[in-house]
């Protein structure tokens, strides 16, 4: 009996000015670590998220998986559902979005291990997200996983549609 994994994350953004003058976001997105992604920029980076255990809450899974993989406290703030999508591996994510501000230098990433390489008896931990950048839609587009890019495009039209935070 097949089970649909699900996962679930916080999107980051802070609210700046688009080129046609109405609010538009920056995304704070970050780069999958170990082997796998190395090499790879496009569709290699990913809202920090992670799996929801059975019988925890959605969006207590966000906020322990944003806590764990940049290391950071969570910015305080409304929170805004993205909704959910389905990723091409079948997992459901699901989504919102938090107004803040953080520097990306400062994240101390969470860590995993795995054999590497594969069938080598050696067990190595890998970050991860092994960095993390703030982006514009157009560049979060080009980089995000494809499943995730909805994400955006729904926060951006969010603000867009006049619901622009006014906390900050």
């Amino acid at each position: 009996m097949s089970t649909v994994r699900h996962s679930a994350g916080i999107l980051v953004f802070r609210v700046v000015r688009g080129e046609d003058g109405l609010p538009d976001a920056e995304v704070l997105i970050g780069h999958m670590g170990g082997p796998f992604w190395a090499r790879r920029q496009e569709a290699a980076w990913s809202v920090p998220k992670g799996e929801v255990e059975p019988g925890e809450d959605a969006e207590a899974t966000a906020r322990r998986e944003f806590t764990e993989e940049l290391g950071l406290p969570l910015p305080e703030g409304d929170w805004v559902p993205l909704g959910e999508a389905h990723q091409s591996g079948g997992k459901t994510v699901t989504v919102w979005a938090v107004e803040g501000e953080l520097d990306p230098s400062t994240v101390v990433p969470g860590t995993f291990t795995m054999e590497w390489p594969k069938g080598s008896g050696v067990v190595r931990a890998f970050p991860e997200m092994d960095r993390f950048a703030w982006c514009t839609p157009e560049e979060a587009r080009l980089r995000l996983v494809t499943g995730q890019r909805v994400f955006v495009e729904r926060l951006r039209d969010h603000l867009r549609e006049g619901h622009a935070p006014t906390g900050r």
